[in-house]
């Protein structure tokens, strides 16, 4: 360009500049209510901005929930199956009528976004606790699915991260949150029910598999579905659609040190199980896990907290009250509760007057909001990092128990098996590079 030219240019520019200032000035602003936080929505200060990392079925739920929230802005997902990025995408622009929804193969460009208060994590059991790291790490509060974690050491690594980044922290084990549920356990942690002797939760099942491979397939573009992205943390395997699908637990699966291979992360005493373990947690006001741990018997398995309390895993012999059904007993009553709603009590004087709200089918919303509540206020949420780290032990000692057929003493002190080197191998497990955490 000659210097002529460039000077012309430059001085259409400015003159262009000016006149579009002026009429700026001269022309009425059109600011949208959404943005002054009128007509019922909230002013983009208060809102939380939320990015999702994994949003499949159960993420797609989730999801619903957080967008149901006014003070909620929804920005960003991310997803190894380009399908489901693309109908999220389509999902909140059209409910919020713009085209911002961001689309992301991989979470860290989406965690390096400084925009993004908060993330729901929805992937497969084997990202959570690596993801939820990752978030802590990347300054984001988070919402993270369970089974939280892959093991014991991971449980203590989430707790410490946690409470180290200052982090809000809450666990999708949403029961904590639905009335009847609650009050189930404000009875048996308040004494209502006499001295507490024993709690019990349905695991759905109470055997240990293995992680395997199912038969190599023609495996997708990287922009379609990223494999490599999907097994992450997990032992690696040939690509099979069949483990894309549903809740499926291959997802976790991984070799030990000695070559041993790990208990599979899902089983009912983890996956299930932990949505109940962790209401008995509650129950006995989220004490340190059990110490002892006994295999199978009689279809139950027997664990012991120092102060006597047994927690029974079993399937058979509850009251129809609907799925997730936990008990708590005391020398003066007991109470039963489930996911329809309702609770049964051993005598209505427990009632003391009050009316249990009845609210079945277990939803999220509540659950949500307790957390978005917590990520304005920075108070601690109900299913806070350190009651999801006690809560998962219980159930990966209980698994480990099972697996080695043997009792196990644990000591909450030092996070170790008392004197079996074979179960303290089973509390962790190799990550595949570079998902270290």
């Amino acid at each position: 360009m000659s210097k002529t030219n460039a000077r012309l240019h430059r001085r259409g520019f400015l003159k262009s500049t000016f006149s579009a200032a002026g009429a700026a000035v001269l022309a009425p602003t059109i600011i949208p209510a959404s943005a002054l936080g009128l007509g019922g929505t909230v002013p983009p200060s208060e809102r939380v901005t939320v990015g999702g990392i994994g949003i499949g079925n159960r993420g797609s739920y989730d999801l619903g929930c957080f967008l149901e929230q006014k003070d909620v802005q929804f920005t960003a997902v991310c997803d190894i199956k380009e399908a489901r990025r693309i109908a999220v995408k389509k999902q909140v622009d059209s409910l919020y009528g713009t085209q911002y929804c961001s689309m992301y193969q991989d979470f860290r460009e989406l965690l390096d976004r400084d925009d993004i208060d908060a993330v729901l994590i929805a992937t497969g059991p084997n990202w959570h606790a690596t993801a939820a790291m990752a978030a802590a790490r990347a300054g984001k509060d988070m919402y993270c699915e369970k089974p939280c974690t892959k093991n014991i050491a991971q449980s203590l690594i989430l707790k410490d991260t946690m409470a180290r980044t200052g982090r809000i922290f809450q666990a999708g084990t949403q029961r904590r949150n639905l009335p009847h549920f609650a009050f189930a356990c404000e009875l048996a942690r308040t004494g209502k029910l006499g001295k507490l002797k024993r709690v019990y939760a349905q695991p759905r099942g109470m055997t240990t598999l293995m992680s395997g491979w199912q038969p190599a397939e023609p495996e997708p573009e990287k922009n379609v579905i990223d494999w490599e992205m999907y097994l992450g943390p997990a032992a690696w395997r040939p690509y099979n659609a069949n483990l894309l699908d549903g809740f499926n637990f291959e997802k976790g699966g991984g070799f030990i040190a000695g070559d041993v291979r790990t208990p599979n992360i899902g089983g009912g005493l983890l996956e299930w199980g932990s949505h109940c373990v962790d209401l008995c947690q509650w129950a006995v006001n989220d004490c340190p896990p059990p110490v002892e741990y006994n295999p199978p018997k009689d279809g139950q398995v027997l664990t012991r907290y120092e102060s006597g309390i047994e927690l029974v895993f079993r399937d058979d012999g509850w009251i129809p009250l609907g799925s997730c059904p936990v008990r708590f007993e005391g020398e003066d009553g007991w109470v039963e509760a489930g996911d329809s709603g309702k609770i049964v009590l051993s005598s209505p004087t427990l009632l003391a007057g009050r009316t249990v709200e009845e609210i079945g089918g277990y939803p999220a919303t509540f659950h949500v909001r307790d957390f978005l509540d917590c990520v304005k206020t920075r108070a601690q949420p109900k299913g806070n990092a350190e009651a999801a780290c006690n809560a998962h032990i219980v159930c990966h000692a209980a698994n480990i128990a099972v697996l080695l057929n043997r009792k196990l003493t644990y000591d909450p002190k030092t996070n170790e098996f008392v004197g079996d080197e074979e179960a303290n191998r089973l509390r962790s497990e190799a990550l595949r590079e570079p998902w270290r955490i």
